[in-house]
């Protein structure tokens, strides 16, 4: 059932020009979707030195379906009307929509410093805040209603393990994935009579490139071949949860959150 699960669908995900991003959109593309690639601009790929440019990550996902891409600050309303717009003039509606845009990531483009309660900047919160919320319900706001009116269709919000447990650094980013956990929580209530499932995943310390790039790394735990899962996750092991959500193994699973953190958060509910 899974080998072309996705065939005739179009997914769209945000964020999906480098990271765990572009795994999970590649990952969609193997299983038949048609996919449509983002980030903020042409050149962000290459950031953290994954592809020269987000033509280069179009031409990688093509596993005999339409792959086309878009630019723009999911924060931005009307950035986000023309990235609608496009992507269904280029591949047709959107089915399975993947919120993955956002990141720790400050006014000044690296990690916030401070990065505390108390002390982080406002520009800082500002920025990390329609990155991570406003893009998400944005995006969402965009692109959920045409599902609603067909009756279907998938969506997959990328919150984090941090939005289920006390974090100090990365408090505002740790608050505003919570924020979209209940978000999405929210939305599947809203559409529950509507045949449209929203569902979340929350990912634990993950070996993209960025997260080696901006942090000092445990080399134990960048070991997969361990048996222990007290380690970091490979991004395809956050996008296979993903494909999962979007595909019809998952059709009676709504408003659910599901932690791929290898036991990181260890507890009921």
């Amino acid at each position: 059932m899974t080998a072309r699960e996705l065939d005739g669908l179009t997914a769209f995900v945000t964020g999906s020009g480098r990271g765990l991003g572009r795994v999970m959109a590649e990952r969609l593309a193997e299983l038949g979707a048609n996919v449509a690639i983002h980030d903020m601009n042409e050149e962000a790929p290459a950031k953290y030195g994954e592809f020269a440019n987000l033509g280069e990550v179009v031409e990688r996902k093509r596993h005999g379906t339409k792959v086309t891409s878009v630019t723009g600050n999911i924060g931005d309303q009307k950035a986000v009307a023309e990235m609608k717009r496009r992507i269904e003039a280029d591949l047709g509606d959107v089915h399975v929509l993947v919120n993955c845009a956002g990141g720790d990531i400050g006014a000044k483009g690296g990690k916030p410093n401070p990065n505390n309660a108390l002390d982080i900047e406002l520009d800082d919160i500002r920025v990390l805040t329609e990155n991570n919320l406003i893009g998400t319900m944005l995006v969402c706001q965009a692109f959920v209603p045409p599902m609603k009116q067909r009756g279907g269709g998938s969506v997959i919000n990328i919150a984090s393990a941090a939005a289920h447990l006390g974090c100090s650094p990365e408090v505002v980013y740790s608050t505003l994935k919570a924020a979209v956990v209940h978000y999405t929580r929210c939305l599947a209530k809203e559409l529950i009579d509507d045949g449209v499932r929203i569902n979340a995943v929350s990912p634990g310390a993950t070996k993209t490139a960025r997260f080696q790039a901006t942090r000092v790394v445990d080399p134990e735990r960048m070991d997969s071949s361990r048996k222990s899962l007290n380690r970091y996750a490979e991004p395809e092991e956050i996008a296979e949860a993903v494909a999962f959500l979007a595909g019809p193994r998952a059709r009676f699973i709504n408003g659910q959150v599901l932690r791929v953190d290898g036991g990181f958060t260890i507890f009921p509910g």
